[in-house]
């Protein structure tokens, strides 16, 4: 008999129930501008650029966009390090060009998310200037987390978290007066000192910036490190200090700290004033009551989960990563949401093995993603079939990871490679300068101009499902029925008669009886390949 796996909210594809929000079903599609499209030949991608290339977001089918951080930064963290959250980076345009791309893409009906970064600013941001020129326990440096230091004349850290990019996560200034001084919080670069949250200041500032953004007509709000903001009273020594890159444990108290519920349900009183908003939250929590409690129905609309992200091209895996995503959410009444990648982590075509078979196995799990209730995300090149840049010269790399960790990790610069867009050269359409990091030569057959044209590419294979899914009742209806099949392959049924079918073994297999609506891969004499995925109704 089927397993039966219910959300307690029905997330439904657009257009299928009128009264739902139009980001229950949405897919997003992820723009780290930097890397998408240049219009002015810096090497560097851009607002015009991605406002120029509207027309390909529009054709492949998707809802709304994503933008990384394009808010005024020295970039010492790809914009995440923010200067000025109400002003757009002259590297990205200016604040007419923003509203330019907004006006844009919604004549196409497509909507514009942005990331906002309420953890920490730069070190150049005004307020933290301010805190460096003032006194501790100044008004000034009470909007960040200063600290005395430990040990004699306070030469020691006041405790021992890491940075996430390296290193302890304290650095401590010189004071006005040329004297050693206090020392400065930054989970994650020395140029990123955390905010302290428990000053109504920041919540003032940050509520200030989402409302220039919402009045400028921006749908919502991608919150990075939505697990952070909130410290534990006292900041007491981690237990285990673990130093790897993008590490999370549920036990880490540098993150996932109760108190910052009560910031998230601030900052939804601001977005509930603008009834279409969308809030979604970056969140690396594991335990799936403790991730729930982040999208009840007065914190964020919206949650990633990357369980599909960690989880092996394995049936057994993947059936526990969707039942496990589908529950974490249930009991909140939220959609569950579903991503193989992002700017921070290796490309699906690589993480699923590289080459025929990584390609072949991210295609199929689009299809497995697409056959899901709930939001998908989209990460920009996902639909080219691009794989990890991992032979980027040393001299290149731009990742802070790089230098915070002496040269040992070579950091995320791997998934952002600029896209190829045509030609059979580098920089393939891109820019007409040099790519701020170098696209391979071996891209030529992956241009978005080469598979527009071509009926089996990977893009017309995204192009072809992001519609059926936006157009067939049959993907109406939350939750999912598991159904039986050969060892090693997955079968799932939606409410509205969409039948997936995932086969991860290494032979190919009999489908069930229907009407194939798509396929990752050709079938052979009626069969599934292996490393292939198939809709059928």
């Amino acid at each position: 008999m089927a397993d039966v796996v219910t959300p307690a909210s029905t997330p439904a594809p657009a257009g299928s129930d009128p009264d739902a929000p139009w980001w229950r079903s949405a897919v997003f599609y992820q723009v780290y501008p930097r890397s998408f499209a240049d219009s002015n030949g810096d090497g560097v991608g851009d607002l015009r650029g991605v406002r120029n290339r509207l027309d390909y977001l529009r054709e492949l089918g998707i809802d709304a966009l994503w933008l990384c951080p394009v808010m005024r930064s020295p970039m010492a963290d790809g914009g995440y390090d923010v200067s000025d959250p109400r002003d757009i980076d002259p590297l990205f345009g200016d604040l007419a060009t923003m509203d330019e791309l907004i006006a844009a893409a919604h004549e196409r009906g497509i909507k514009v998310t942005m990331d906002m970064v309420p953890n920490h600013t730069s070190e150049r941001h005004a307020w933290f200037t301010a805190a460096l020129a003032a006194a501790p326990g100044s008004p000034e440096r009470e909007r960040y987390i200063f600290r005395d230091g430990r040990g004699p004349d306070g030469t020691e850290p006041p405790n021992n978290w890491p940075s996430v990019f390296g290193g302890p996560a304290w650095t401590r200034i010189t004071e006005p007066d040329g004297s050693p001084g206090q020392w400065y919080l930054h989970i994650f670069a020395p140029e990123q000192p955390d905010l302290n949250w428990i000053n109504p200041e920041v919540l003032a500032d940050f509520e200030q910036t989402m409302r220039f953004w919402l009045d400028r007509g921006v749908d919502g709000f991608r919150i990075d490190v939505a697990h952070g903001m909130a410290k534990p009273d006292g900041l007491p020594d981690m237990a285990n200090v673990d130093t790897r890159m993008l590490s999370h444990d549920d036990d880490d108290p540098r993150f996932n700290n109760p108190a910052v519920h009560e910031i998230h349900r601030q900052l939804r009183k601001v977005l509930d004033e603008y009834p279409d908003a969308v809030s979604i939250g970056e969140v690396w929590v594991d335990d799936n009551i403790r991730f729930g409690e982040y999208v009840r129905p007065d914190e964020l609309h919206l949650a990633f989960n990357f369980r599909l992200v960690d989880t092996a091209f394995d049936a057994t895996e993947i059936r526990a990563a969707v039942d496990n995503s589908i529950e974490a959410v249930a009991g909140v009444g939220a959609s569950p949401t579903w991503t193989l990648s992002n700017h921070d982590i290796e490309r699906e075509v690589t993480r699923y093995g590289g080459g025929a078979v990584g390609t072949a196995r991210a295609r199929a799990m689009i299809l497995l993603e697409l056959a899901l209730p709930g939001t998908v995300f989209v990460y920009n090149g996902s639909e080219l079939g691009l794989p990890n840049v991992d032979d980027l010269p040393d001299e290149v790399l731009q990742d802070p990871a790089w230098e915070r960790s002496g040269h040992t990790e070579r950091g995320r610069d791997g998934c952002r490679v600029p896209l190829p867009w045509s030609g059979q050269a580098p920089a393939f359409g891109f820019t007409t300068g040099r790519p701020w990091l170098p696209i391979p030569p071996q891209w030529a057959d992956l241009t978005a101009e080469v598979q527009s044209g071509a009926a089996g590419s990977t893009l017309t294979l995204y192009r072809q499902a992001i519609e059926l899914r936006r157009a067939r009742a049959e993907f109406a209806g939350g939750g999912l029925d598991w159904q039986d099949g050969p060892a090693g392959s997955l079968a799932l049924r939606r409410p509205g008669g969409l039948t997936c079918v995932l086969n991860a073994t290494a032979d190919p297999m009999a489908l069930p009886a229907g009407e194939v609506l798509l396929s990752s891969a050709p079938l052979v004499d009626g069969l599934l390949p292996p490393d292939a995925a198939a809709w059928l109704v």
